[in-house]
């Protein structure tokens, strides 16, 4: 289940709309709370890139993302994620 997008950039990042990363990141939330954990993160992160995604890597991008410290990453802080994401993980989100 990797990232599918619609296109890539000239410059090779994947490409979707804010809407198309919501969807795709909560196919990871196993226990549907509607927050991803370190451990679900991991999994999404483990799919896109056909590689491991350290445990201690997504505790990291948590921090980095989770602005009201809970240690998960919820609704309000997807966009977060997607700017991390835009910065780190080869993809540019559409259409703010």
């Amino acid at each position: 289940m990797a990232i599918k997008t619609r296109a890539y950039s000239v410059d090779g990042k994947r490409e979707m709309t804010i809407d198309e990363f919501k969807r795709w990141l909560k196919k990871f939330d196993n226990d549907k709370d509607g927050r991803i954990s370190r451990d679900e993160l991991a999994d999404a992160r483990r799919v896109s890139n056909g590689g491991w995604f350290t445990r201690r890597k997504s505790k990291r991008i948590i921090r980095s993302v989770d602005a009201n410290g809970s240690g998960f990453i919820d609704d309000n802080e997807i966009k977060n994620l997607a700017e991390f994401a835009e910065k780190h993980l080869n993809v540019r989100i559409l259409h703010w």
